[in-house]
């Protein structure tokens, strides 16, 4: 399956790319919980898109590794890149007078999660999400 790219210019986008996420998720059997995080981290990202950097694309992956399948969701931008990534994922702290909840947030919903970002260049999220593997129940 090749990856969905959305691209974020506008705030219709950010919908347009929480449905499309939300399709890839169902399909790939995330449960209700699961499939609400993956959506509030597209918000997120998709958000931090326009907000900091003028729009950007959010692309999302079926993965396999070792038996398991999972969402990759990245978010690139060729904006105006972070300074200082270990403050901007320090809670409470934001650029946009906000609460400043939105990278942590992101990186504590997923299972992994980095950051790239090159000043006046731009910026790469990737998170991973995980299909939680099914115990089995013995009789």
């Amino acid at each position: 399956m090749s990856p969905v790219i959305c691209s974020i210019r506008r705030e219709v986008d950010v919908y347009v790319a929480i449905g499309r996420g939300r399709e890839l998720a169902n399909a790939l059997g995330f449960n209700t919980i699961d499939r609400t995080r993956i959506e509030i981290v597209i918000l997120e990202l998709t958000r931090n898109l326009l907000v900091h950097a003028n729009g950007g694309e959010l692309r999302f992956e079926k993965i396999e590794r070792q038996g398991r399948q999972g969402i990759a969701i990245e978010a690139v931008d060729t904006g105006p890149g972070i300074a200082d990534i270990a403050l901007a994922l320090s809670d409470g702290y934001s650029t946009a007078h906000t609460l400043g909840a939105g990278l942590p947030g992101v990186k504590r919903l997923m299972d992994e999660f980095s950051i790239e970002s090159t000043v006046s260049v731009g910026t790469r999220v990737r998170a991973i999400k995980w299909v939680p593997q099914r115990r089995e129940v013995k009789p």
